[in-house]
């Protein structure tokens, strides 16, 4: 038994952030019903990396990792025809994703208010760059709009060189990454609920405040009134030596922050002389520029003689947080990792055999799985998927 085995999603996204979404539910049990366009299918099947064989539009790796264990049907919901099917299709799920532009949804039939008039049951999830409701001038985002729209350009890396422009996010999608991993937990409980009232929900999913959330507790102090808001780029920078430094190959992040940790290092270190010239509580009370830049200047020194993963380790053990920064290989060997299983391999029709991530959480009981590979264009019909009778769609 799978957690969500029973649940019946319909997917009209087209974009990594409700793909992904429907794939996190999709990999513990739910039956995700993808609906793609005729003929060319979602965006994500022409964007890269691509499988070096094959055929378009099965050669995206993109497409292959954010819709494993879903079935994938041809209806273009837009038209006429596409729109009768999908009222058909909205009376058999439990569960709707979309992450196409504000007021969409409105144009196929399928906005908040028809939602509680004509399926009151059903659990709609719409994710968005700023929400549904929202100015004129956010309509059109991109995930770099999003990303620095949140305080995260201005937060990475931290004590930031401002004659520098701010840093993109880690990868190509952090954003849809982020607000799919709320979206499907906003959705798990909204089902949860609905077991309770029978009564469905809108969700309505900002990418943006979602970003805004993960900014630690920078934000929260502001709100909070202590630290000052302020549009400088120095506004998010809780000072400090923390930063990524260079080791014998590759790189660790180092951050510091208490008088326990200023212990730690000194422990771990073999030469602590210079730390002498330091307040004990110097990270809480006495975190002066000229101290963080010495500060770095030796660690920096130190750190490009160790080995990134032996060095971590120690510090850990010893309540320091110093972590290596993984390249793909690190992850893939990586004990953890391997003893969670997970990564996973999955062997696709085109594509062949290659691992792939699975979910970030691990339930005992009810584990995700990727029991599918990624569907092929229309591999599925909705007749075989009993969701609409002969000659009904």
């Amino acid at each position: 038994m799978s957690a969500l085995s029973g649940v019946k999603v319909l997917e009209l996204a087209e974009n990594v952030a409700g793909e992904y979404c429907g794939k996190l539910l999709a990999d513990f049990g739910a039956e995700v019903i993808k609906l793609e366009k005729p003929g060319c299918g979602s965006p994500t099947r022409r964007m890269g990396p691509f499988a070096p064989t094959g055929a378009d539009p099965e050669r995206s790796g993109l497409f292959a990792y954010l819709n494993t264990n879903k079935h994938s049907v041809e209806l273009d919901v837009e038209s006429e025809s596409g729109k009768a099917a999908l009222a058909l299709l909205l009376d058999r799920v439990d569960v709707v994703i979309d992450d196409h532009r504000a007021g969409w949804l409105a144009t196929v039939g399928l906005d908040p208010e028809t939602l509680d008039a004509q399926w009151p049951a059903l659990v709609l999830c719409s994710i968005t760059p700023f929400g549904t409701d929202l100015p004129e001038d956010r309509v059109y985002a991109e995930e770099l709009t999003v990303f620095h729209s949140s305080g995260w350009g201005y937060h990475t890396p931290s004590a930031p060189d401002i004659s520098l422009p701010p840093l993109n996010a880690a990868g190509r999608f952090l954003p849809s990454y982020e607000a799919a991993m709320d979206a499907a937990v906003c959705i798990v409980a909204a089902m949860y609920e609905r077991d309770e009232n029978q009564l469905g929900r809108f969700i309505d999913i900002s990418m943006q405040q979602v970003l805004t959330s993960r900014c630690d507790y920078v934000v929260a102090q502001m709100v909070a009134g202590d630290m000052p808001v302020g549009q400088e780029r120095s506004a998010y920078d809780l000072t400090g030596p923390a930063g990524i430094f260079p080791c014998r190959e590759g790189y660790a992040y180092i951050w510091m922050s208490t008088p326990q940790h200023w212990a730690a290092l000194r422990e771990l270190l073999d030469d602590t002389g210079w730390m002498n010239e330091f307040p004990e509580n110097w990270l809480e009370r006495g975190c002066t520029p000229e101290r963080v830049a010495l500060c770095r200047q030796h660690v920096t020194r130190w750190l490009a003689t160790q080995d990134k993963h032996e060095v971590a380790a120690a510090a850990q053990k010893i309540g320091l947080t110093l972590v290596a920064v993984n390249n793909g290989r690190d992850l893939q060997e990586s004990p953890q990792y391997q003893y969670r299983e997970f990564f996973a391999e999955v062997n696709h029709p085109v594509q062949g055999r290659a691992l792939y991530p699975t979910v970030p959480y691990r339930l005992s009981e009810t584990p995700a799985k990727i029991n599918r590979p990624a569907p092929l264009l229309g591999e599925h019909s909705l007749v075989e998927l009993d969701l609409v009778k002969e000659g009904a769609a």
